[in-house]
Parts: structure tokens; C-alpha cells; sequence
């Protein structure tokens, strides 16, 4: 019997600065002085998987430093992140090199971030019959989760890595569809990405709507039975809302 085609994809930056920021304050140095917790981590991360899941196929995806559409049509678009830190940056060499030994692909597209081309690799190698992991802490990815397209959720000091399938999103974001995540995230805003959301709604506020209307469509076009204030700022904030999702 044929082993069933399981195909991990790693979220290169995500895992990376996961791995350094986990030994922050007990930093992993070698003898000629070089900041190697990055590199240690991330080692230990592949390894692991390798080990533990046994994927049949594996690539690590990057981000590039060319803008992507939504830098462009939003220059918010996390414009609040610091740049790189240093150690990290000396660290990159060394992770390419360890892919390289390991003969996992390396994989990006400029104009696209990591998190497209996971999704587009994800969607392809679904109708072509792989199970597929994509492994990130991110959760975004939450909204390309389906039957055969899984997040797989990094291990932690607190909790064991856990995967996310269907049930596990509904139930993470108290919505009724995987399709809903994205108008969930469109309403709520999202920190990490400097993506500001409708004004006043929160978590509570946007599984209410969601449940009620169904999508960020439907509440636009229903927003006469919006009761209270929160009526004001959503209709208010139409075009921001829109441009979120």
C-alpha cells in the first residue's frame, strides 16, 4: 500500500524569530562569539518534524524584501515592526546552508509574501492529493484550513504543538465556517499586522455579526438592525472595513 502523500510547509521568518525570541534571555553564544539560538531552534524545529510526522515532502517558504500589494495599497501594512535584529540577520546564512544539507527546498517569490505562496502551494497540492501542514503560529493561516489542508501549530514551553483542522477553527474563533476567519480578522483588526479593523468591534462583537449576518457583506447591507452606538462606527467605517479584508 502507497504511503499517503503528506507535504509540510514551513513558515520560514515565523519559525525563525520564534526560535531566537525563545532563548532571549538566556541567548545561545559559541566560542567565536556568534548568537546561534536562532539557528539552534529552527534546527531543532525541522528536525523535529522530520522525525516526528515524517512528511513525504517538505519546503520552507520566505518572505522576500520586494513590496507586496498590500504594502502598496496600505503603507500601514505593518509598518510597525522593527527591522531585524542583528544576530538574527548573521543567522541566515547558516539556516540556508542547513536547508541546503538537508535537501529541503527553499521557497519564494518576490511581490508575494510566504504566507501567499504557503496558501497557493496548500490549494495546488490539496487537488493533487497531498494532506498538507502548513507550520506557523500564525493565525491567519487559519483561513486556508479544509479537509486535507491542516495548521500545524509550533510546540511551546506551555503547550505541545496542536493541529488545526476545521473543528479546531470553528471552535477557535467561535464562527460557524473556515470561510468566516477572513471577515473575523476584517472586523477585529489584527495587531501583529498594523491592520485596524472596524473601530469598536472586538472578538464578542464580530462572532455576534457573524452569526447574525453571515459575512462583512450581509452586515453592510443589514446594518439597519445594528442596535446602539457601535451602528455608527460601523457604518462609518464602510471603506476601512473592506479594505481589511
Amino acid at each position: 500500500m502507497n504511503q499517503p502523500k503528506k507535504l509540510f510547509l514551513l513558515d520560514a521568518y515565523a519559525l525563525i524569530y520564534r526560535a531566537y525570541f525563545a532563548f532571549a534571555k538566556n541567548p545561545r553564544i559559541n566560542s567565536n562569539g556568534l548568537n546561534t539560538s536562532a539557528i539552534f531552534g529552527f534546527t531543532n524545529t525541522v528536525l523535529e518534524v522530520i522525525k516526528k510526522e515524517k512528511p513525504t515532502h517538505i519546503a520552507v517558504v520566505f518572505d522576500t524584501k520586494k513590496p507586496t500589494e498590500r504594502h502598496i495599497e496600505f503603507p500601514e501594512y505593518k509598518a510597525q515592526r522593527e527591522a531585524m535584529p542583528e544576530p538574527l540577520q548573521l543567522s541566515l546564512p547558516y539556516i540556508d546552508r542547513l536547508l541546503e544539507a538537508l535537501k529541503i527546498p527553499k521557497i519564494y517569490m518576490d511581490g508575494y509574501e510566504a504566507d501567499d505562496v504557503i496558501g497557493t502551494i496548500a490549494k495546488n497540492a490539496e487537488k493533487k492529493g497531498f494532506k498538507v501542514y502548513m507550520m506557523t503560529p500564525d493565525k491567519d493561516f487559519a483561513q486556508l484550513v479544509s479537509e486535507n489542508i491542516f495548521m500545524y501549530r509550533p510546540a511551546s514551553k506551555w503547550q505541545p504543538s496542536t493541529i488545526w483542522g476545521i473543528s479546531e477553527v470553528k471552535e477557535k474563533f467561535k464562527i460557524n465556517s473556515v470561510e468566516q476567519v477572513i471577515d473575523f480578522l476584517a472586523m477585529t483588526g489584527d495587531a501583529a499586522d498594523n491592520i485596524p479593523g472596524i473601530p469598536g468591534v472586538g472578538e464578542k462583537t464580530a462572532q455576534k455579526f457573524l452569526n447574525e449576518f453571515g459575512s462583512l457583506e450581509k452586515l453592510y447591507k443589514n446594518t439597519a438592525f445594528i442596535k446602539g452606538k457601535i451602528r455608527d462606527k460601523v457604518e462609518s467605517s464602510k471603506d476601512l472595513a473592506f479594505l481589511c479584508k
